[in-house]
């Protein structure tokens, strides 16, 4: 016994140190990279700025992912809404610790391996700017965005868009090893950076500076560690190694200067996976025309039916979708929630809400351009409504096109010439719809001057095939049904219409921060951020994984 004392101990320091190796191993397995990191900023009238992170995080291999961790720059900051690619709300909150400041991005659900998902969020954070002192009579701010540890980022950006009538001449920036351009967004001067394959831990700081009047009512705030950083001007950020002194670094960096931006257009891309009907808005659509394109999104999920519409519509909500939630195959998008919740117990449309669900479509729809050319955006879109008419145009039979026609419907009627181009793409051939076609049954049912043919909504199948339409009849009749809807949506137009606040300033999204005091993020020593603290908007916070 004396003997095997000896190897059992030894046993068991073996096994509770194997514990943490083993976890270890597995946190390393997880393999995982930044498609890219967009991130934009707009300089508020207060001083605060409205801060957008879009990001598109790749999971090779390993566990699963939940939620990401964003920095902020500093601890004032109010959270504002996140969203990934296919329109969902995360759910979000403050992760900071210290003086460790990060927002907390949950997924719907973990990111496995071998997926990806886009997201974007956006914050307020108040008092960025300071006193730019290389520039007398300047604001200058400083900014690092967010950077990962065990990841690399393939496609960093970053813009910066200035307050009003800022020019170009009145604008300095930090010099760095990488080129930067100016663009413009309603009349405001935005500059624009960018770096490709970021290494992991990998920082890219960038400044702005700009003349103090433009902005006449904000009170700049003393830099917030105090007289000894208020020697130094608002420098230029380059790549420190190993501040072991900080008076000398900061007195070798101080005397850099500020260098003009290089004027050429640039911007953060295109917002792509936009719904159809939140294209509709952004293709500037009439409200009414809107609210026909989300009842022919729900008549194409066989999510009501239209019992009259006259003198206004009168829809059947359909029993599987009573609890207004959608199944397993159809899930509604929020806006269709939204116009089920306007059905009243008769049938008709609340005008009011209504009004509701338009307003909220469009300021989703802000809330999802927010760092993304809306003209670049605008054209997307309409190259996917070519696209859809090219497949209908391009399908070799009536069956094909039929089918194409129904598959591509909403973006068909996004088409102010839908009529004359249905009739083309049927001029020599019939239309041949399906029993499963609600939108279709809708528009033959009530508006055709003959129906020949009786939809029984009720039942899974038609017992009979429907018989087909001539092309030309198709195109009248659901151009008459598009057209008439959106006349008769609601027995008053003049209610719905008033009932339309107008939207906020596109570029303006800011709220009061949730916080107020904290002190600067940067120790310039203790997180080698380089930081003049001058301006001290450095996020020296990197991002996370879990």
């Amino acid at each position: 016994m004396v003997k095997r004392r000896p190897l059992v101990i030894i046993a068991a320091i073996a096994l509770a140190l194997s514990i943490p190796i083993v976890g270890v191993v597995n946190a390393q397995t997880r393999v995982y990279h930044f498609e890219h990191e967009w991130t934009k900023i707009w300089i508020n009238q207060d001083g605060a700025i409205d801060l957008l992170y879009d990001v598109n995080l790749v999971l090779a291999s390993g566990s699963n992912i939940n939620y990401v961790l964003i920095g902020q720059p500093k601890g004032d900051f109010a959270i504002g809404e996140a969203f990934d690619q296919y329109g969902h709300t995360l759910a979000t909150s403050d992760a900071s610790s210290g003086s460790d400041y990060k927002v907390k991005i949950t997924f719907t659900q973990p990111l496995t391996a071998g997926q990806s998902i886009r997201f974007n969020v956006t914050t307020n954070v108040a008092g960025m700017l300071y006193n730019d002192t290389m520039n007398q009579g300047n604001l200058g701010m400083q900014f690092i965005p967010t950077w990962w540890e065990e990841a690399v980022v393939n496609d960093l950006r970053i813009q910066i868009v200035l307050p009003p009538n800022v020019t170009v001449s009145e604008v300095k920036t930090t010099q760095t090893a990488y080129w930067n351009s100016t663009s413009y967004e309603d009349g405001r001067l935005a500059v624009y950076w960018e770096k490709q394959n970021l290494a992991p831990n990998e920082q890219y700081p960038i400044g702005v500076s700009f003349p103090a009047k433009y902005l006449p009512d904000y009170k700049v705030q003393p830099p917030p560690s105090g007289g000894f950083f208020e020697s130094y001007a608002f420098v230029v950020i380059g790549v420190v190694f190993a501040i072991a002194v900080i008076g000398v670094a900061v007195y070798v960096i101080r005397k850099k200067s500020y260098t003009p931006p290089k004027v050429s257009m640039e911007t953060l891309g295109i917002r792509r996976g936009l719904t159809a009907v939140e294209a509709s808005y952004l293709l500037e659509m009439k409200p009414t025309q809107i609210v026909t394109e989300i009842l022919y999104s729900l008549l194409q999920k066989r999510a009501v039916w239209t019992e009259s519409v006259n003198p206004a519509l009168k829809l059947q909500i359909m029993p599987e979708f009573k609890d207004k939630t959608g199944t397993a195959e159809n899930p509604l998008r929020y806006y269709e929630i939204d116009f089920l919740n306007a059905v009243k117990n008769d049938g008709t449309l609340d005008e009011e809400k209504l009004a509701r669900t338009v307003m909220f479509l469009r300021d989703t729809t802000e809330q999802k351009l927010r760092g993304y050319s809306r003209r670049d955006t605008v054209d997307y879109y309409r190259k996917i409504v070519a696209k859809a008419w090219a497949q209908v145009e391009q399908a070799g039979t009536a069956d094909l096109a039929s089918k194409a026609y129904d598959e591509q419907l909403l973006w068909l009627l996004l088409d102010p010439n839908y009529r004359a181009r249905t009739e083309t793409a049927f001029q020599n051939r019939v239309f041949e719809p399906s029993p499963f076609w609600f939108w279709y049954w809708y528009g033959y049912h009530h508006y055709h001057p003959n129906p020949t043919y009786i939809p029984n909504v009720n039942a899974p199948a038609q017992a009979s095939k429907p018989p087909t339409i001539p092309g030309a009849e198709f195109a009248n009749n659901i151009a008459t049904a598009v057209e008439k809807t959106s006349s008769n949506i609601v027995l008053s137009i003049e209610k719905f219409a008033n009932a339309i606040l107008p939207a906020p300033p596109p570029a303006k999204a800011s709220h009061e921060p949730a916080r107020h005091g904290a002190g600067c993020v940067c120790a310039c020593a203790a997180c080698a951020c380089a930081c003049a603290c001058v301006s001290c908007a450095c996020a020296c916070a990197g991002g996370g994984v879990g």
